[in-house]
């Protein structure tokens, strides 16, 4: 029998002083060629165990008992030096947020000429061709033109894409990915895990996969470890686990895993939208000039779209990562200046607007990131960061200012004590309360979320969807709900927009787009959706 590649047995890690473990006795194995996924919900212990099996831990946290053998070796207690040059020749590693591990002064491309270069598998001639080869292998269009860019000139999917690029780039023998995919689009995606699949299958490369994805998991892994509060409370065959969870857990966690069976939050819309929307973008387009190393060009990210979204509606828009969604929403919100069409609002124009009429606008229309510890100062307490648009605009007094947050902070389901936290004591569900309850303190007409739980694991994805719902019914708020995930746009919007390479490629009604889909690219997205097809998440 193969030896694993990695074995890790009675491991616990605590952070600071704290008598309480963040890992609390895990044992786990993986042999070569075996992907085993990690499951559970944020502050399970997932990823502190990863990042102890890869000496990654972060400062104050360390390993209390137990051991781990990479390739034979006990890393605990290894010197850096030691483990550094036991790890570069056998472990990739993955990253979950692009945004702060790649080097915003150098070139996505040469990051990735560097790993070829420090281990000397490619000659220095064939670097930048190799490299171009990877950003074309993790699924990255025009691979020429981006391997010259920088990060801040990709979008958050190519940004994690390029991560996983510098992964395999090192041959590894062990692949260890942090929610490699919690930013891609269903058909990249399914390109990445294809090449994971691959490399385990064709190069016995063993893959630790941490997701809260268990779509992923159910679909990409020999096995699924299941963690909640430190622990393993089940474990076993991927197909198994979700046929028949064993522990309580397991199964609240696969009830929640959104998939084209579950009963949708929103129902349809009865009447037709009014004549005279709330929102109306006519031919859109947006083009970038960019600069590289071989001259400059321009990139058309948005190409002729139109849309509008009716009073109390939500309109989808769903595209891969690069699409232009996301442009499209910054013209709408007008953060970014369209080169050609124009936007309304209640039937004002929003790029023509004079300082004053702006200022009214933003009041107006409420942004909610993908990112809410990026979007949110971690020196700012919960109750000023709610607040600050409410300072901004001078909106009452302080005594007014404080009832409001409380009165918000009770709108999304957070206890009053948050109020005194920083968002860097909150958890990532918790956090997406808080810039909604931002979003929604100077009573918008208009809220735009782009990828609002793309990065949550499902039990607080669907507790957040549930409270973005309720609370739009409640206000009789409009809004743009972007994401690269179809089945959670069907549980919310009303209407769908499909947009590819920056053009609207499909329009309806929710339901008539997911029964009878026209376009080719529209049902490539649908067939894209992990997880299983029948009703076993709904057991």
């Amino acid at each position: 029998m193969t030896a694993p590649i990695v074995r890790v047995s009675g491991l616990r890690v605590a952070y600071g002083t704290s008598a309480h473990h963040a890992v609390d006795g895990v044992d786990l194995e993986v042999a070569p060629g075996e992907i085993v996924s990690i499951v559970g919900e944020s502050g399970s212990g997932k990823s502190t165990t990863v990042a102890a099996l890869i000496g990654l831990l972060p400062e104050g946290a360390r390993v209390h008992e137990g051991s781990i053998e990479v390739d034979g070796v006990d890393v605990v207690g290894l010197d850096e030096k030691a483990l550094r040059r036991l790890l570069a020749g056998t472990v990739g590693y993955v990253p979950q947020d692009p945004t702060i591990s790649l080097d915003p002064v150098q070139t996505v491309g040469s990051q990735i000429d560097e790993v070829f270069r420090l281990h000397g598998s490619v000659p220095r001639s064939a670097i930048r061709d190799a490299s171009i080869a990877i950003l074309r292998r993790v699924g990255i269009d025009r691979p020429e033109v981006r391997h010259g860019q920088y990060p801040h000139e990709l979008s958050g999917g190519m940004r994690q894409r390029v991560l996983i690029g510098i992964a395999l780039a090192g041959r590894p023998r062990l692949i260890v990915a942090d929610e490699p995919t919690s930013g891609l689009d269903v058909t990249v995606q399914k390109t990445v895990l294809d090449e994971l699949v691959a490399l385990a299958r064709d190069e016995g490369v063993a893959v630790v996969l941490v997701t809260h994805d268990l779509g992923v998991a159910h679909d990409r892994s020999q096995r699924i470890v299941v963690m909640q509060k430190g622990r393993i409370v089940e474990e076993g065959p991927a197909a198994g686990v979700f046929r028949s969870p064993a522990h309580p857990y397991t199964r609240r966690l696969i009830a929640a895993v959104p998939t084209l069976a579950h009963p949708v939050l929103r129902p349809p819309a009865r009447e037709d939208p009014p004549a005279e929307p709330v929102l109306r973008a006519e031919g859109i387009r947006k083009t970038f000039r960019l600069s590289g190393a071989r001259g400059a060009r321009d990139l058309v990210a948005v190409d002729d779209i139109s849309l509008a979204v009716g009073r109390g509606r939500t309109l989808g828009i769903v595209g891969e990562s690069g699409s232009g969604k996301s442009t499209l929403a910054r013209i709408l919100a007008g953060l970014t200046e369209p080169t050609e069409g124009t936007v309304r609002l209640d039937g004002r124009d929003v790029a023509g607007a004079g300082r004053r009429e702006r200022r009214e606008l933003r009041r107006q229309v409420q942004y909610v990131y993908q990112n809410p510890f990026a979007s949110l100062d971690p020196r700012f307490t919960v109750e000023r960061v709610i607040a600050e648009p409410l300072t901004a605009f001078r909106v009452g007094d302080r005594a007014t200012r404080r009832r409001r947050v409380a009165e918000l902070l009770d709108l999304v389901a957070l206890p009053s004590d948050v109020a005194r936290r920083t968002p860097v004591a909150l958890s990532g569900g918790q956090r997406q309360r808080v810039a909604i309850a931002r979003a929604l303190a100077l009573e918008p007409r208009l809220l735009i979320l782009d990828e609002p739980v793309s990065a949550l694991d499902v039990s607080v994805q669907e507790q957040v969807l549930r409270l973005l719902v309720s609370v739009q019914e409640e206000l009789g708020l409009t809004s743009v709900f972007i994401s690269h995930d179809l089945a959670v746009v069907r549980l919310v919007s009303d209407e769908v927009l499909v947009v590819q390479g920056g053009r609207a490629v499909e329009a309806g009604r929710t339901q008539e787009i997911f029964d009878a889909p026209q376009h080719a690219y529209t049902r490539a997205l649908l067939d894209a959706i992990p997880g299983p097809r029948d009703d076993v998440t709904r057991r």
